[in-house]
């Protein structure tokens, strides 16, 4: 199976500006969910800029808003915007918008880090997990894009990789647990509007034009992204890819199912994994507890309200081994979704490359 690139999607080619000082950055979507965490991550983390320009739809153009290192930002429109003079593009606004204007951003020689689905499966564009395939930033790519991938498959493929170097991989079946946030400001709008209603009327009907179908409070939905023709969803889909392009390994037997849940922020997956050799639970779990910014609960289990103090971290728990079959791992993950699953990774990816001189800025 392999997905196709919206028609409306086409790459320039694009060559990198002279590095020399800190980037000018874009952030394109910086009024939703996405873009406030990344710009509380770019103060958090020291990230240095020469300049950050907000940019959104027309609805929010005009806006002023604070942006790291005490200075003021008024929210630019997209759809006139000049992305000459950008160094770093940060895109988070949907598949469709991503489409049609990071190739644009690209070809004026910015170096784009797209959150959408847009050009993930794109050759000439890498998709990266800065902990696992990192090294493909050492040159600019071909597009001028790098893909960040989806929300659920970061924290998974940092997890599958030191297993598939150590014990090799067979199988990988994931169900996830995703929460509201995964559908922007306004699934966490929706959920809470939806749940004060029900709280007051069980009987009340789901929200018009929900998000989530049915509606999500006190609800599961077993269904994220449109259906596809054999029955699963594109979020399913894109898990498979994903963790094939990332880890090299195009034969990934991964099958998931993608299950949306009554959780404002923080996404959580059961996890089997059929190895190549067998190995012991602790061994696993030692395995994973030396891996970068990842942490193993050795007692009780991480949820998305106990792992809120160490929002930048994998946290695993339930480590444990088929009693029946040596060669089955089991495992149970955590992560905040907004920034492991995609902020956070996204500007990993722009301090790599920033590291590998690919990107820089005017002095």
């Amino acid at each position: 199976m392999t997905a196709t690139l919206p028609e409306t999607a086409t790459l320039p080619e694009t060559g990198a500006r002279p590095v020399t000082g800190a980037p000018r950055i874009a952030l394109v979507g910086g009024t939703g969910a996405v873009g406030r965490t990344f710009l509380e991550l770019i103060a958090q983390r020291g990230f240095e800029t020469s300049s950050i320009r907000l940019i959104a739809s027309a609805r929010s153009a005009g806006q002023v808003l604070p942006v790291p290192g005490g200075a003021e930002a008024v929210v630019e429109d997209l759809a006139t915007c000049d992305f000459s003079g950008v160094d770093l593009a940060f895109f988070s606004a949907g598949t469709p918008i991503s489409a049609e204007h990071a190739p644009r951003a690209a070809a004026a020689g910015a170096l784009v880090v797209d959150n959408t689905n847009a050009f993930r499966m794109d050759p000439d564009s890498p998709l990266v997990v800065p902990q696992v395939n990192g090294h493909l930033l050492a040159e600019r790519p071909k597009s001028g894009i790098v893909a960040n991938p989806n929300c659920s498959t970061i924290p998974l493929a940092r997890l599958l990789k030191p297993i598939q170097e150590r014990y090799g991989l067979r199988r990988v079946t994931v169900s996830t647990y995703q929460a509201a946030s995964g559908g922007g400001q306004s699934g966490i709008d929706e959920l809470r509007a939806d749940t004060a209603a029900r709280l007051a009327d069980p009987a009340a009907p789901a929200p018009g034009n929900s998000r989530f179908g049915p509606g999500l409070a006190f609800n599961v939905v077993p269904a994220i992204d449109r259906f596809l023709e054999h029955g699963g969803t594109l979020e399913e889909q894109k898990m498979r890819q994903e963790s094939r392009r990332i880890l090299g390994l195009d034969g990934l037997d991964l099958t998931a199912t993608c299950v949306r849940v009554p959780v404002v922020n923080g996404h959580s997956e059961a996890v089997v994994i059929d190895t190549e050799h067998a190995a012991d639970a602790a061994e696993i779990a030692a395995l994973l507890a030396e891996q970068e910014e990842v942490r193993v609960w050795a007692e009780g289990f991480p949820t998305p309200r106990t792992v809120t103090d160490q929002p930048d971290l994998v946290h695993v728990g339930r480590v444990r081994t088929d009693p029946e079959n040596a060669n089955r791992l089991l495992l149970w993950l955590v992560a905040d979704n907004l920034r492991i699953g995609a902020a956070l990774n996204a500007l990993q990816i722009a301090e790599k490359a920033v590291s590998h001189g690919i990107v820089g800025g005017a002095l």
